[in-house]
């Protein structure tokens, strides 16, 4: 029988779902179920992390043991050059000053003064061109000679350099506007026959390994440009000694930036020696240069070794990286098995991927181990541990292909003194290289690329034809690329790397 609802007997009202589940969640069982799974997550967490941590710290320190066994050094300290006498440093001058004490005060923590962006310590071969266009340079990679006569029109034009009513001459015309830096440039080639070259560099001071004041490289870029034009107007005007000087005091700025280990500094030094190297071609392409001069060059040239040197820049750019690495786990708790991680791939990177790129015992540079670099396996797929790598591989992976086409451009330049001097001796250019050896320069250099002998022959118009087969790896007959930009420019990832003379 059903139950009738009576005053006595009321039917209880029934509580609402969210109201029951609002208890439920506030009540003392849930909370402390709750709380222990909360700690339990966070005791998980903390594990995981500190496992991570472990297995990170691990993995980079086994690493850097191994290869430390093996002779390798991973701390920047140990490529930073040590400091020198004065005395025996070529950039210790008057007109360094400035530009040293700017530094030494820019690593000390000190503010920028207001003339900052103010030049010092430079040279400017144009001076204020007012809307003039500004001539330019010769290039050996594009077969031009400088027309010092369109650079005579300019400086005659130009107030900020001196010059006189009637025209001696492009080349003493020319000569007379760079006059106004002959104490500077006099300078310089006395300083430069100091033994030692190098810029004080301040890590251990710096706040930041990533910020080396090294304002002396832009520095320096301005004042080879003004050698090389004041080297070829001498040349015209018949004074080949001392435009040989002028010429060894820009192969001396390079030396300056060969202790640094960093690539900004290298490549730095790649293009002064690329424009030190074109003021000897022009000679050679006019046939101005004497015997002696010749032997001295060759033998200044030929002292230098870029893929030997690669190998010192790769690992101090390496070390570099473990610096920053390190100030960023300097005082750190959380995640530092995850820069670990990114500091071995970083290494790995460096070691197994970007050294083998270059052999400089056996002279030889590998172009199909560089093209196979964006699928190392270290980069190859993107992980929180390789963030960093992949940050750091478009900055070094054209590094082999410039220092094989500068080493490349070094080895015709000294060949081509060796033949010069032989068709000085002997009216003619030889037949084949193997003629030069022993009496003219004691071994051939070969092709970085390939190993095998540089192509060589002799034209019908009386010059020569001295050419690698370039990056692509392939004999293109001698034949330059081209770009397809405006102005077009040579295009070392294809073609040959070529060294010849205008047709006159």
């Amino acid at each position: 029988m059903a139950t009738s609802i009576t005053a006595e007997n009321p039917a209880r009202p029934r509580r609402s779902t969210p109201l029951r589940f609002f208890r439920w969640l506030f009540s003392w069982k849930t909370l402390r179920r709750l709380l222990l799974a909360f700690v339990s997550l966070f005791t998980l967490v903390a594990l995981l992390l500190t496992e991570e941590n472990w297995r990170g710290r691990r993995a980079w320190e086994n690493f850097k043991r191994e290869w430390e066994a093996k002779g390798e050094r991973f701390d920047l300290a140990s490529f930073i050059p040590k400091s020198v006498p004065g005395d025996q440093n070529f950039v210790t001058t008057s007109f360094f000053a400035p530009l040293l004490q700017r530094e030494h005060d820019l690593a000390e923590g000190g503010t920028n003064p207001p003339d900052f962006k103010v030049p010092q310590s430079t040279l400017d071969v144009y001076g204020d061109t007012k809307g003039k266009r500004a001539p330019s340079f010769g290039n050996l990679m594009t077969g031009k000679l400088t027309d010092l006569q369109e650079w005579q029109r300019f400086y005659r034009a130009n107030t900020n350099f001196p010059s006189v009513s009637q025209s001696q001459g492009a080349a003493k015309d020319v000569l007379l506007a760079l006059d106004k830096f002959r104490p500077v440039l006099t300078e310089l080639r006395e300083a430069s026959r100091r033994p030692l070259a190098v810029f004080p560099l301040y890590p251990d001071k710096h706040h930041d390994f990533g910020v080396l004041p090294l304002i002396h490289l832009s520095n320096l870029k301005t004042i080879p440009p003004v050698l090389r034009l004041r080297a070829s107007a001498l040349l015209s005007d018949g004074r080949s000694h001392e435009a040989l000087e002028d010429v060894e005091v820009s192969f001396r700025l390079a030396d300056a930036l060969k202790p640094e280990p960093f690539l900004i500094s290298h490549l730095v030094r790649l293009s002064i020696l690329d424009t030190s190297i074109n003021s000897v071609w022009e000679g050679l392409a006019r046939h101005q240069w004497s015997d002696p001069e010749l032997v001295e060059l060759q033998n200044l040239i030929q002292s230098i070794d870029l893929l030997l040197d690669y190998d010192q820049v790769i690992r101090g750019e390496r070390a570099g990286a473990n610096a920053m690495i390190a100030k960023m786990l300097s005082g750190r708790q959380l995640m530092t098995g995850l820069l670990y991680q990114n500091q071995l791939r970083i290494n790995r990177l460096y070691q197994l991927r970007f050294l083998p790129l270059i052999n400089s015992r056996l002279h030889r540079v590998y172009p199909n181990l560089s093209n196979q670099l964006t699928n190392a396996p270290e980069i190859r797929k993107r992980t929180p541990y390789n963030v960093l790598a992949r940050m750091l591989l478009p900055a070094i992976e054209k590094n082999a292909l410039k220092a094989a086409h500068e080493q490349t451009i070094l080895d015709q330049a000294a060949l081509a003194c060796a033949l010069e001097r032989y068709r000085l001796a002997n009216g003619l250019y030889p037949e084949n290289l193997q003629s030069l050896v022993p009496q003219l320069i004691k071994r051939i250099p070969t092709d970085v690329i390939n190993g095998e002998s540089l192509h060589y022959h002799r034209t019908d118009y009386g010059r020569f034809v001295l050419y690698s087969i370039g990056w692509n790896e392939k004999d293109d007959g001698g034949t330059v690329a081209w770009t397809d930009s405006k102005p077009p420019s040579v295009n070392p990832d294809k073609g040959d790397w070529v060294w010849e003379y205008p047709v006159n």
